[in-house]
């Protein structure tokens, strides 16, 4: 397993801002930077939120070494040509760094703000199962393609150039859901990408993606596995605890829910059992911004028992 950091865009992102984080994460040795796609968080204020594939092209450009990729554009509001479009030449700009992270949509707020259709869960799913198809055909077929379905239709369609990496970047997938989700990711994803597990739920979920990519005749492993969760990290114990309590919880009970918390000297334990049940990467949420001391203590906490490939 490796370590990258994943930020929240919408909380309060800039130019500056990104610059520092990538520098500060391709230096420092984590294997990967990943942001959220939003326009604003669930509930105000309403912060900068720069805008995520110009800061992506930006990155692809401006790094060497790190993998990157958004956790996850929603499809709710992201229209599937022009992801694909886009994915594939931000993938052959950062000469084949990129992973593609898609998700049905969630955030209502954003939504309603910016006059996008969320719509109900059911349909929700059914027009994200559209856009995975159409993605798939046209980062991985090198003739045109036609789909005719309720929400999305294209006619003798072909993406060129072609990518440069065989197939495109990878297809990440997003979310933990046993019924629609997984079932997606055995289909179309490259990459599994759970959201706040504890070990032992995310050993439960991957076992049920084994058995439904091998009922579509696929290897498990096809797609790889990822986690992206939280991290609270303090210099004490008393630090965390007080930090709990202010939203009634517990150190335990965040580690319960899969938060990493903890100082620096107890956070590889609880890496290792993410690794332990299969997480090959962890994306862990950085969300102060300002932070690029922090992100040198996380740094020299587990680099050295997680290091990059």
């Amino acid at each position: 397993m490796d370590i990258a950091i994943m930020i929240e865009g919408q909380n309060g992102l800039n130019w500056p801002r990104w610059k520092a984080i990538a520098r500060a994460v391709e230096d420092l040795g984590f294997a990967g930077l990943y942001r959220s796609d939003h326009y604003t968080n669930a509930n105000p204020p309403d912060l900068d939120s720069l805008e995520l594939w110009v800061s992506l092209t930006w990155l692809a450009s401006h790094t060497s070494r790190i993998e990157f990729g958004q956790l996850v554009s929603p499809l709710s509001f992201r229209e599937p040509t022009m992801l694909a479009r886009m994915a594939a030449a931000v993938d052959d700009l950062s000469g084949g760094r990129f992973h593609l992270g898609v998700g049905a949509g969630w955030q209502e707020r954003e939504h309603h703000n910016f006059g996008w259709d969320l719509l109900p869960i059911p349909p929700r799913f059914d027009r994200f199962e559209e856009g995975l198809e159409i993605i798939s055909r046209l980062l991985q077929d090198d003739t045109p393609s036609t789909f005719e379905g309720k929400y999305y239709q294209i006619r003798d369609a072909i993406l060129l150039p072609h990518p440069a990496r065989v197939g495109g970047p990878p297809i990440v997938i997003g979310g933990n859901g046993p019924r629609r989700t997984l079932p997606l990711a055995a289909r179309f994803a490259d990459e599994w990408n759970a959201v706040f597990l504890p070990a032992t739920t995310f050993a439960s979920r991957n076992e049920r993606l084994d058995a439904l990519l091998e009922a579509q005749g696929r290897d498990p492993s096809d797609v790889r596995r990822t986690m992206m969760t939280g991290l609270w990290l303090g210099k004490t114990h008393a630090e965390l605890e007080a930090r709990a309590k202010q939203r009634n919880r517990t150190i335990a009970d965040l580690r319960d829910v899969g938060l990493i918390v903890g100082t620096p000297a107890d956070l590889v334990e609880q890496l290792q059992k993410l690794a332990d049940v299969g997480v090959q990467r962890v994306m862990l949420q950085w969300l102060d911004l300002e932070d690029l001391e922090g992100l040198e203590v996380l740094a020299k906490a587990v680099l050295s028992d997680f290091p990059s490939a």
